[in-house]
C-alpha cells in the first residue's frame, strides 16, 4: 500500500452521487498536491478502468477490491449486514487494521457511521458518536454537532457531544476555552423541547464555558464556538443553510447579469461574491469528522464534487498528521 513512512488514507471510491468518477478525480488531485498514499476502495475492475482514463503517473494510488456498494436509498444496518464487503466497510476496516490512518466517504452517511462504529469502536465513556460540521460564521467558524449521526438523543448524549465538540474545537481551531451553545428556538432557558430544557440544566453544571441557548438565527454569528443539538435538528439546520447559500448565489448571479450593473461595478461585485462563495462553500471544508469513534472517519457531502472530495481527503491528512484522534481522546478523558 505504498511506503510505510507515508501516511495512507482509505477512500470509499463508490461513495457519493457522482462516484466513482468525481471521487477518483478528487483523489488524483489530492495525490498530486499532498504527500500521501491513497487506497481507493471499490470494485477493482471498475476502479482500474477509471484510473486508466487519467494521468496518474507515479502517484501513490492503490486499489483495494470491495465488490459491494451501499445504495443511498437502503437502510444502512440491513445493507451492511447483506454486504459485508461493501466499499465503506472495507475502508473502515483498513483503519482498524492499521493499514490506513483515516478513511473518507461521501456515500450513505448512516452506513458510514455504522461502519466506523463497528470497525473502530467508541472512545472509552462515549455513548454515541457525533458528526461535527464546521460552519462559517461572521467571526470565523464554529462546530455544529450532531449534524446527522443520531436522530433521537437523550440529554446525556448532548452533554457528551458538547465535551467532544470542545475537545475537537480546542485542537482543530486552536481555541483554549471554546464557548458552548445549545441550539434552541430562543435564548431563554425555559424554551425548547423537553430534551433541550433538560440538556440546558445539565450543561449548566458541566465544567464548560456554557453560554446558554443559541437561537437558530445566531448559528452563523459566531456567538458560540461549539453548537450542540440532536442529529435531526442539526441536519435540517445545516441543509437550510446550504439551501440559503445556493439561493443567494442564484439571485446574485441574476443581479450581476442585469443591464444596470456597470462593467466595472459588476467586476468588483463579482470578486466580492467569489470571496463570499469560497467562504461559505461546503466544498472548501470537504468533510465532517465523526467524533467519538476510536479512530479517524470523515463523512463528505453526498453531492461532493471532485473539489469537495479533494478537500475532504486534505482534511483527513491534516487531522491524521496532527494526531487528532489521540488528542480528542485525551481531551475527552480529562473532562471526565
Amino acid at each position: 500500500m505504498g511506503d510505510a513512512a507515508v501516511l495512507t488514507v482509505a477512500v470509499d471510491a463508490m461513495g457519493g452521487d457522482h462516484a466513482p468518477a468525481a471521487v477518483i478525480d478528487g483523489a488524483v488531485q489530492a495525490a498530486r498536491t499532498l504527500d500521501v498514499a491513497l487506497a481507493l476502495v471499490g470494485p477493482a475492475a471498475r476502479l482500474h478502468e477509471e484510473l486508466a482514463r487519467r494521468d496518474t503517473g507515479d502517484l501513490r494510488l492503490s486499489v483495494i477490491d470491495a465488490p459491494d456498494v451501499v445504495p443511498m436509498d437502503e437502510a444502512p444496518l440491513a445493507a451492511l449486514r447483506r454486504r459485508p464487503r461493501a466499499s465503506v466497510r472495507v475502508a473502515a476496516d483498513l483503519v482498524a487494521a492499521g493499514e490506513a490512518a483515516a478513511f473518507f466517504s461521501a456515500g450513505h452517511s448512516g452506513a458510514t457511521v455504522l461502519a466506523a462504529h463497528a470497525a473502530l469502536g467508541l472512545l472509552p465513556g462515549v455513548h454515541r458518536p457525533a458528526l461535527a460540521v464546521t460552519v462559517p460564521t461572521q467571526s470565523g467558524a464554529a462546530v455544529l454537532l450532531d449534524a446527522g449521526a443520531n436522530v433521537e438523543c437523550r440529554p446525556d448524549h448532548l452533554v457528551q457531544f458538547a465535551h467532544l465538540g470542545v475537545a475537537y474545537a480546542s485542537v482543530a481551531m486552536d481555541l483554549p476555552t471554546p464557548r458552548v451553545g445549545l441550539l434552541s428556538i430562543g435564548e431563554e432557558a425555559r424554551k425548547g423541547t423537553d430534551l433541550v430544557r433538560e440538556t440546558h440544566s445539565r450543561l449548566q453544571r458541566e465544567p464548560l464555558v456554557f453560554i446558554g441557548n443559541v437561537d437558530a438565527r445566531e448559528l452563523f454569528t459566531g456567538r458560540a464556538d461549539v453548537v450542540v443539538c440532536d442529529g435531526f435538528t442539526g441536519n435540517i439546520a445545516l441543509k437550510v443553510g446550504e439551501g440559503l447559500v445556493e439561493s443567494l448565489e442564484a439571485m446574485l448571479r441574476q443581479a450581476f447579469d442585469a443591464e444596470l450593473v456597470s462593467q466595472i461595478g459588476g467586476l468588483l461585485t463579482r470578486r466580492a461574491f467569489a470571496r463570499f462563495r469560497q467562504r461559505v462553500d461546503y466544498a472548501e471544508f470537504g468533510a465532517a469528522p465523526l467524533l467519538g469513534v476510536d479512530g479517524l472517519a470523515l463523512v463528505g457531502h453526498g453531492r461532493s464534487s471532485s473539489r469537495a472530495v479533494g478537500s475532504g481527503i486534505a482534511m483527513a491528512v491534516r487531522l491524521a498528521r496532527s494526531r487528532m484522534a489521540d488528542r480528542v481522546r485525551a481531551a475527552f478523558a480529562s473532562a471526565g
